[in-house]
């Protein structure tokens, strides 16, 4: 499928035939050059297709990954229900294939791009990152996928653009928690450039070498790991570059509870709950709780982003 860009594709853009080969075998393993794979809702190994992707040692946890089947089985997922299981029950409904995705705003390449061709020039890597969700729990996960820095640096940003902001499908026929207006669909969150343009964020595909499940979020999503959970948009459809802060979607619904920025700080607690401890899941509900770190571990590489903002107040 041809690809719609406001401005024509340069000799630079072409993808080299070896890596295309190699993009093929990939695309194959995503059900994009056939079917689709089919994914149990649980399953106590890891299932479906198989990805090729190197792991990068430079990102990794001193822990042990969480179970297939709790990362699988326990997900915030709300356009298939509210509750932890609901993804897992409800997400056979999505189609997976075709998917494109819509780029708009203050950048020089615009238009429409199919999975296929986001992904063709991209080297697939695995990479273990945390990830805490604002409930105080957390999973530790083998991600699969490539730099968003290199998906946005296709598109050239204007220096208009201050704000990168993302889209998941909405679709009530494919995800029934739509039809409840338990939020403003269609879900919406976004990043400053600068953490959009961070190595550490992560376009993901898969998980544990295997294709993303639906209800982890396929076949496209964001894994921004120092922020809570909700900023790691699933499902997504549209990316757009903006010279405003925008909306995004728990922000709008609840700003006392959900800030903006969405770093993890176990300093700052939640309305309803304590962050200074965290349970990771898989464990049992006796499960001991550890300590929270500041920006989820990662403060290293990413503190550095917010000099000078006050994080109670940018919570």
């Amino acid at each position: 499928m041809k690809v719609n860009l406001s401005t024509p594709i340069l000799a630079s853009d072409i993808t080299p035939e070896s890596v295309f080969q190699e993009r093929r075998a990939v695309l194959a393993a995503l059900g994009l050059a056939g079917s689709a794979a089919v994914m149990p809702a649980q399953a106590s190994t890891p299932s479906g297709a198989e990805l090729k992707a190197a792991r990068n040692a430079t990102y990794t946890v001193p822990e042990a990954v969480t179970r297939w089947e709790d990362v699988t089985s326990y997900n915030n997922f709300y356009e298939f229900g509210t509750d932890k299981s609901d993804p897992a029950a409800h997400s056979a409904s999505l189609h997976t294939t075709p998917w494109s995705v819509s780029v708009t705003g203050e950048a020089e390449r615009l238009g429409t791009l199919t999975l296929e061709d986001i992904l063709k020039p991209h080297a697939l890597e695995e990479r273990t990152y945390r990830l805490r969700c604002v409930e105080a729990w957390s999973m530790v996960i083998p991600w699969v996928g490539f730099p968003l820095k290199d998906l946005v640096a296709r598109f050239k940003p204007t220096s208009k653009a201050k704000y990168v902001s993302f889209t998941t499908l909405n679709d009530p026929k494919q995800m029934p928690g739509q039809r409840d207006r338990v939020l403003s669909w269609p879900y919406s969150e976004a990043l400053t450039m600068a953490e959009a343009m961070h190595p550490l964020t992560l376009m993901a595909v898969g998980l544990y070498g295997r294709v993303l499940p639906n209800q982890n979020g396929a076949p496209l999503r964001l894994v921004v790991p120092w922020k809570y959970g909700f900023k790691s948009i699933k499902s997504i459809v549209g990316i757009h570059f903006t010279e405003r802060m925008p909306h995004t979607t728990w922000n709008d619904a609840n700003p006392g509870e959900y800030g903006f920025y969405a770093n993890v700080n176990p300093s700052v607690d939640h309305p309803r709950w304590s962050q200074k401890t965290e349970r990771r899941i898989g464990g049992g509900l006796f499960a001991p709780r550890v300590p929270t770190l500041p920006f989820n571990g990662y403060a290293a590489e990413v503190a550095s982003l917010y000099a000078g903002l006050d994080l109670r107040r940018y919570y």
